[in-house]
């Protein structure tokens, strides 16, 4: 890497990237998974049951993740994990699946969700593709400023959010109309595949909690402000998940939960604006809706500004066109990056199939986690004197638990969704045909290491 380069700017304070790590993980997952869950398991107790070992799960992996960011605190997140413990080739892997669908697919998925949140506020006949595609271009020009101004307004987001959410759970939990028998209605156990497909739905709504380390080279103060920031931001977001699902379960009675808006009752409301109803009556669905479209905006501009940091990482190392490594002289990010992934996304969501897209790509994600997590151990071996300002509580419990975890997901992904796990699979595959054809034959790539 040339030193004489402009560097990025360690301009995220503790602030913007804790609200990089919740405003990220909160999407529309909580306003509709729940739904999906009841119908699975067929008691709020195991409803309940799958969000908390979907959030302990989360966790573990923040918990990984904070030791390993504090180690290498440059941008990439695991990109330069994958490439310090398990080499180049798994680095590459990484990048290339979420340059093509991990990141754009994310974007294309919120502002799409966006505009059909909005459409309930907007003039009639508004085109829901010309919002969405509205969206993305905005938030593309405010990455493309400077990372205090998609920071700034990443905080501003996340704090509106989290008010909304936490009025609905409040709201939700003091319904006069509610009851606490209806969280008490017991239900046996539904079978470990369908539990298994619960604690996945789960995973959707708690995804995001891997992003800061992305933008880690942009935080102030890495070291500690990096694992602060991810294990706070995963535990407030843990504890806003366990009041809005207990509110929705004391709102309303379980056949009102089963049977919102779901692939199973396309047409009906979602959990959210039922439970609104309880306690805002008329003005539900304009207050629900705006809610709702924040909530995607804010995960949105998250996954723009992390993401692109991603293929500027991979670029830096030579595995990538150099122009996606080039920062803008004055802002100093990476806008290249920024803006083709924007344009990517706007692709996507035009095509309409980014939903199947990013639900392919499940397995090969959950695959990069438990590969991250198993760096903790490799490198705890190799490199057992580098300095780790941060150190997972409970080693090598923690990590085991999660690589363990992640596998028997994997496992149960590939045996209840095998097209689009196999598609995952098929995505990799292309990237190590690239990079046998592409990058190895070149006889070698500048790596930038980081010094012990």
């Amino acid at each position: 890497m040339d030193d004489n380069r402009p560097q990025l700017i360690r301009g995220l304070g503790p602030w913007q990237a804790a609200s990089l790590v919740v405003g990220t993980i909160i999407g529309t997952g909580v306003f509709l998974k729940t739904a999906v869950m009841a119908q699975l398991g067929g008691s709020p107790a195991w409803v309940l049951a799958a969000w908390g070992v979907a959030g302990l799960l989360s966790l573990a992996g923040a918990l990984t993740y904070a030791e390993l960011g504090a180690m290498y605190p440059d941008a990439g997140g695991e990109y330069v994990y994958l490439r310090e413990g398990w080499g180049r080739f798994f680095g590459f892997l990484y990048g290339w699946t979420r340059f093509w669908i991990g990141t754009p697919g994310s974007i294309a998925a919120y502002a799409v969700g966006t505009a059909t949140f909005l459409a309930a506020v907007l003039p009639s006949g508004t085109d829901r593709n010309v919002v969405a595609l509205g969206m993305i271009f905005v938030f593309t020009v405010i990455n493309c400023l400077n990372v205090r101004a998609g920071g700034g307004v990443q905080a501003a987001l996340t704090a509106l959010k989290v008010v909304l959410i936490a009025a609905l759970a409040i709201g939700a939990l003091a319904a006069p109309s509610g009851s606490w028998d209806n969280v008490r209605q017991g239900g046996g156990f539904p079978g470990a595949s369908a539990f298994g497909l619960m604690v996945l739905a789960a995973l959707w709504a708690y995804d995001g909690w891997n992003n800061l380390p992305m933008a880690a080279g942009e935080v102030r103060d890495p070291s500690k402000n990096l694992p602060r920031a991810l294990i706070g931001g995963s535990l407030a977001v843990f504890a806003i998940y366990a009041a809005v699902n207990l509110g929705y379960f004391h709102a309303l009675p379980f056949s009102e939960v089963i049977t919102s808006s779901s692939t199973k009752f396309p047409n009906a409301p979602p959990i959210a604006a039922k439970v609104a109803s309880q306690f805002l009556g008329t003005t539900t669905q304009v207050l629900l809706a705006c809610a709702m479209a924040l909530s995607a905006l804010s995960a949105m501009n998250g996954s723009m500004l992390t993401g692109a940091r991603v293929p500027y990482a991979v670029a830096s190392d030579g595995l990538a066109p150099k122009a996606l490594a080039r920062l803008s002289l004055g802002a100093r990010v990476p806008r290249t990056a920024v803006i083709v992934q924007g344009a990517w996304a706007s692709v996507l969501a035009l095509s309409g199939r980014f939903d199947q897209l990013t639900d392919a790509v499940v397995f090969a994600s959950w695959l990069f986690y438990a590969l991250n997590a198993g760096s903790v151990l490799l490198l705890r071996r190799r490199l057992p004197d580098r300095p780790r300002p941060f150190r997972v509580p409970g080693f090598p419990f923690v990590p085991l638990m999660f690589v363990l975890l992640a596998s028997l997901l994997l496992v149960n992904t590939l045996v209840t969704a095998p097209r689009e796990s196999l598609f995952g699979v098929g995505m990799m595959a292309l990237g190590a045909v690239v990079y046998v054809v592409f990058i190895r034959r070149r006889g070698g790539s500048r790596i930038r290491r980081v010094s012990p």
